[in-house]
């Protein structure tokens, strides 16, 4: 269907373009080299023979597939972003291309030792035989989700270039800043004009997905006293020690290293401090709505709890919502899920149905009145070094989309 030295050479046209998202920004998009690939796929879309192509202030793209049937067909979009992810750098990625991979060690950088192996990643074997994309050791490679625009627009090139799949009406978007949680922020659903939409943002193949984390993040502020240590007695109040304390106070066992599946978790991603102040930065998640607000009131209890301890305020603690589960907003539409599980039988890949454990654009605009299920982009290890995807997947999650395509005005003819 789609020659894999195509995909190739433009999935890497894509990911050796440096878009790393900056969570510290006010900006949208959140850094200006976001520009540099928005501007390539706008004029990438005109150049495949997309219709109303377009891109805002705010570096959202959209363009339009027209239908090509007479009858009324529902209107689907799909959707990708094209940050990266700032927990890894991605400038400078210098993608290698690992032809009929024999299921033995891949050296990333030989000066550096970094192996990417699947003694530790297990499911590197599962592609055996095929062409993989890794990174050279030294960045990420952007495959999330830089795979997923790359498999959109080629799809949609594959329906202009074959007239003979019959489609209704395709919207496609791709948004920045998805990586700081900001991509659906300023999209507008009204002009998108779907009534249902699909993330291309999932992991490996098979992937399909319709519940997502419930969400949110919490700043732990703790107030110290300094004072010299040579006449402290009595007198010094060190935060690092009461941040220490807060620490232990939640389950050990509810972190991500220790769950998965439908359990949820604290997550202490970044700490700072010194005698005088120290600040915990947690993201808090459970797939449960119950759940999630108990652990939102436990982290506020055990506030309240050590402030009683030294009897004064010594901790504040600020919790905000970022995104919710999807599932409640998806489940009185589940023929799109069904649609998108028959496209994935329909070109021979077995779906995998499961809960994401984090969010995607589609959590936060299902919540904004476009349903937005999940499909897989086939990318592995993201966000670091690690980082591969095999091209085949991406080949199969192109064909898929078409598929959905033809699916969808097929269903509505009958």
């Amino acid at each position: 269907m789609i020659s894999k030295e195509h995909i190739i050479k433009r999935f890497v046209s894509y990911v050796t373009i440096d878009t790393e998202s900056d969570p510290n920004s006010n900006t949208t998009p959140s850094t200006k080299k976001q520009w540099d690939l928005a501007i390539k796929l706008t004029e990438e879309l005109k150049s495949i023979g997309m219709s109303d192509v377009s891109i805002d202030e705010n570096a959202y793209i959209m363009a339009t597939l027209p239908s090509n049937v007479e009858h009324d067909v529902p209107t689907i979009g799909f959707i990708s972003h094209f940050d990266t992810s700032p927990d890894f750098t991605g400038a400078n990625v210098k993608p290698q291309i690992i032809e009929e991979y024999n299921g033995k060690d891949i050296v990333l950088n030989r000066e550096e030792n970094i192996v990417l192996s699947p003694d530790y990643f297990e499911d590197l074997l599962q592609y055996k035989g095929q062409t993989l994309i890794s990174t050279d050791g030294n960045t990420l490679l952007g495959a999330d989700d830089k795979a997923g625009i790359c498999e959109i627009v080629s799809a949609m090139e594959y329906l202009i270039n074959h007239p003979e799949i019959k489609h209704g009406t395709i919207r496609v978007g791709f948004t920045p800043d998805e990586e700081i949680g900001r991509g659906a922020h300023k999209f507008d659903v009204k002009k998108f004009g779907a009534d249902w939409a699909y993330t291309m943002d999932g992991s490996q193949i098979g992937e399909l997905e319709y519940e997502n984390f419930n969400a949110a993040s919490a700043v732990v502020k703790i107030k110290g006293k300094i004072v010299h240590p040579g006449y402290a007695k009595g007198k010094m109040v060190n935060s690092m020690y009461i941040a220490n304390e807060f620490i232990n106070s939640l389950p050990r066992m509810e972190t991500p290293e220790h769950t998965d599946e439908y359990q949820g978790f604290f997550h202490l991603h970044d700490m700072e401090g010194n005698v005088e102040e120290t600040t915990l930065q947690y993201i808090i998640r459970d797939h449960d709505k119950k759940h999630f607000k108990a652990r939102k009131e436990v982290m506020l209890n055990l506030t309240d709890e050590l402030n009683s301890q030294y009897g004064r305020e010594v901790i504040t603690t600020e919790i905000k919502d970022q995104y919710f589960n999807m599932r409640e907003k998806i489940e009185p539409v589940m023929h799109i899920v069904d649609i998108a599980e028959a496209a994935m039988k329909a070109v021979d890949v077995e779906p995998i149905i499961k809960a994401i454990r984090g969010g995607t654009d589609g959590s936060q605009l299902s919540y904004m009145g476009l349903p937005c299920p999940n499909i897989f982009a086939g990318g592995h290890n993201f966000h670091g070094r690690y980082e591969y995807v095999p091209v085949e997947s991406m080949i199969k999650a192109t064909e898929v989309i078409c598929k959905i395509a033809e699916l969808t005005a097929l269903n509505s003819k009958t």
